[in-house]
């Protein structure tokens, strides 16, 4: 004699197939797709800046700044009066990491509106883009 339970056992041992759903892409809103860009672009912006100040720490902490000031004021001769922390000082290179992070994020902000755009043109020649799903 077998239970209920027992029942309901060899029925949840059973593997479910896998179903398999087919849909297209056919349309992306531009919105989404600018907002997104743009969360996307801020973030590698904020990466982007803290990267550099790494960057410039351990090159600065290895001494490669005074090694360069060094061989330029051998080659140029003592009485140049250059120095090289004059140009690659922590200040100039966070302000230029900044410009170029926020030039960054109009760019990609731009580009991922433009993608957006261009894919929502393109499925009314392509019929869209065919993804297909399952359930593991």
């Amino acid at each position: 004699m077998s239970s209920v339970a027992d029942k309901l056992a060899q029925k949840s041992a059973r593997t479910p197939s896998a179903k398999q759903v087919r849909l297209k892409l056919v349309y992306i809103d531009f919105w989404s797709a600018l907002k997104l860009a743009f969360l996307l672009s801020v973030v590698l912006g904020i990466v982007m800046v803290v990267v550099t100040f790494l960057v410039w720490t351990v090159i600065a902490s290895t001494g490669i700044f005074e090694q360069v000031n060094q061989l330029f004021q051998d080659v140029a001769g003592e009485g140049s009066g250059f120095a090289l922390e004059s140009i690659v000082g922590l200040p100039q290179v966070m302000g230029f990491a900044v410009i170029v992070a926020l030039l960054n994020v109009v760019v990609v902000t731009v580009l991922g509106a433009i993608t957006a755009m261009l894919y929502n043109l393109s499925v009314r020649l392509t019929g869209g883009l065919l993804v297909g799903f399952t359930n593991h």
